[in-house]
Formats: structure tokens, sequence, C-alpha cells
């Protein structure tokens, strides 16, 4: 199979599939942040801390102390890491929606009958094993195809032309039904 030149036009390429697949490993991200936030609250009971505010010692809940820089910090951080995930499942859903539609495109042209049609991927796609193993599979549903179209018409040529006519049928279904 000769590699593609086919460049990424749309990053959106099945929106529904790609659009869930970002918002899953973003809802995953804010989880774990909420997570963290939750077990250091949790271990951080029972313990004192002693911090100065406008000049005065206060002695506080740890949990208490910490919480708002805790929340600040997670903030900034789902941010800069849930914006690094979009961009990453975005590329990872591409290389796995591109195929997906690519396949989609070709089989509907094999099942009107091309049996000249070949699937071609883009070099760093994923499923390349499934498109070669797709690809050897027409390419040999085109080569029974065309030997019993041949062997009909060989029939054919031997026969007296009232016992040749249902065999010149046939032939003439196979290159109506299929693109050989």
């Amino acid at each position: 199979m000769a590699p593609s030149t086919h460049r990424r036009r749309h990053y959106f390429i099945h929106k529904r599939f790609q659009s869930g697949f970002i918002l899953k490993f973003c809802a995953l991200i804010a989880a774990g942040a909420v997570i963290s936030t939750a077990l250091l609250s949790l271990f951080s009971q029972g313990t004192l801390t002693s911090t100065f505010k406008n000049g005065r010692l206060e002695i506080e809940m740890t949990s208490a102390a910490i919480l708002p820089a805790v929340i600040t910090t997670n903030l900034i951080t789902i941010g800069l890491i849930g914006l690094a995930a979009i961009g990453v499942t975005l590329f990872v859903s591409h290389k796995l929606a591109g195929p997906m539609y690519r396949f989609e495109a070709d089989l509907k042209t094999l099942a009107q009958g091309d049996l000249t049609q070949t699937v071609r991927l883009r070099k760093k796609d994923q499923f390349q094993s499934f498109a070669l193993q797709l690809n050897d599979t027409v390419a040999a549903l085109h080569a029974k195809v065309a030997d019993v179209r041949a062997r009909a018409e060989a029939l054919a040529a031997d026969q007296p032309p009232e016992r040749a006519e249902p065999l010149r049928e046939v032939v003439r279904q196979i290159d109506a039904q299929f693109k050989l």
C-alpha cells in the first residue's frame, strides 16, 4: 500500500465521539483535583497551623488555613493540564476517528460492488494492519469474482448459442454488479 499524502484538514472528524473523548479526560482531571483536595483536607484534620495575619499570630485548623491555596493551585493546574489534555486527546481521537471515517466511506464504495477500491490511511494513523488486511480481503474477492466471470465467459464460448445465453447473462450480471 502506497503511503497516503492526505493532510489533516479538519480536527473534528466525528464531533460527537471526539468531544465525548475530550470531555471524559477533562472530567478525569477535575475529579483528580477534587479527590486530591479532599484527601489533603482529610489527612490534615486534627492538626493546627500557626500563621501571621495582619501582624498577629493566629492558630487555626490546617485544612482551613491551606484550603484557599490548595483550591487556587488546583484551579490553575486544572486549567493548564486541561488545555494540554484537550490538545492531546484531540490528536489521539483524530488518529482513531480519521481511519474509522475512511473505513466507513471505503466500505460504502465496496458495498456498491467496486472491487478496485483500496483503503489508504495517512502514514501515522492507527489501524494500518486492519487496512492492509481489508485490502487483501478485497483483492482476494476481486480475484474470485473475476475468475467466476472468466470461467462463465469461457464456458459460454464453448456452448451452442441457446445454452450460452444463460452464461452470458451471468457475465452481464457480474459486469453490472461489480467493478473489476
